[in-house]
């Protein structure tokens, strides 16, 4: 009986252990501090009365896009979202003022009201992905256990320097969604936007990274840390898309391979 529950859990069970190997991982590290250097942005152009104006504005997509997500989770069709994709979606829209506040005078204090609604962005897409693949009631059960988890590590963070935990938790999530797709078998259409979504994500961080670069590759017209926004802000619209163009699908049979659909 223990083996046959094995061997209808372990997909659970890599979930389980991926989550675990990752946390362990940056733990066994020593502390990550916040570099004083993270907050000198290239483009400090002040426009409009508004200082750093680039990265201040380049949020407002995460605005427009958190609320076509969060007025999409809110349509009676409970097919396309559950509650943790509007958590998701309410984190994107936080993500808009919390970003826009750090960027008006970046500094450690600020960058806490940017870190926050991320988390928020990143616990409910764990979550629901979770929900969607593993068991529905998931989202019932673990969605405020995880947002705890999420706003802990910013105030971890922002007490001991660490920033350990505050990047298993945006580590995690991103492990999750191929790992979803490859293990699971698709309940819904479109399920590869996910990756799409972390594609766009992964390039948004090389964007950060080479910030003075794109700025000055540009003639100083856009910074890589506008451009990061900007790119970032694709992996909650691909999110909405996956949702609003999604449909069901046949459970597969026994002798049927799982999709990435």
């Amino acid at each position: 009986m223990k083996i046959a529950a094995l061997s209808r859990h372990w997909r659970e069970g890599v979930l389980v252990l991926i989550a675990l190997l990752a946390l362990i991982g940056l733990m066994s590290l020593e502390p990550i501090s916040q570099p004083a250097v993270y907050h000198d942005f290239a483009d400090k152009r002040v426009i409009l009365g508004i200082p750093n104006f680039a990265d201040v504005a380049s949020n407002i997509p995460f605005l427009v896009i958190g609320i076509m997500g969060l007025a999409l989770c809110l349509e009676p069709r409970k097919q396309r979202a559950s509650t943790p994709w509007a958590a998701f979606f309410v984190g994107v829209i936080l993500v808009c003022f919390g970003s826009g506040y750090y960027h008006l005078a970046p500094e450690n204090a600020t960058l806490i009201g940017d870190r926050l609604p991320i988390t928020v962005a990143f616990m409910g897409l764990f979550v629901a992905l979770l929900s969607e693949h593993v068991n529905e009631s998931l989202g019932r059960y673990l969605l405020l256990p995880a947002l705890v988890v999420g706003l802990a590590s910013v105030a971890w963070w922002h007490y001991t320097d660490d920033l350990r935990l505050y990047l298993w938790v945006q580590v995690t999530p991103l492990l999750t969604v191929p790992l979803v797709l490859i293990l699971f078998p698709a309940k819904y259409t479109h399920r590869r936007y996910l990756l799409y979504g972390v594609g766009a994500y992964s390039l948004a961080k090389m964007a950060e990274f080479y910030d003075p670069e794109l700025f000055a590759l540009t003639s100083n017209t856009f910074s890589g840390h506008s451009m990061k926004h900007l790119l970032a802000s694709l992996g909650p619209l691909f999110v909405y898309l996956m949702l609003r163009w999604r449909k069901p699908i046949a459970k597969p049979g026994p002798a049927t391979s799982y999709r990435v659909e």
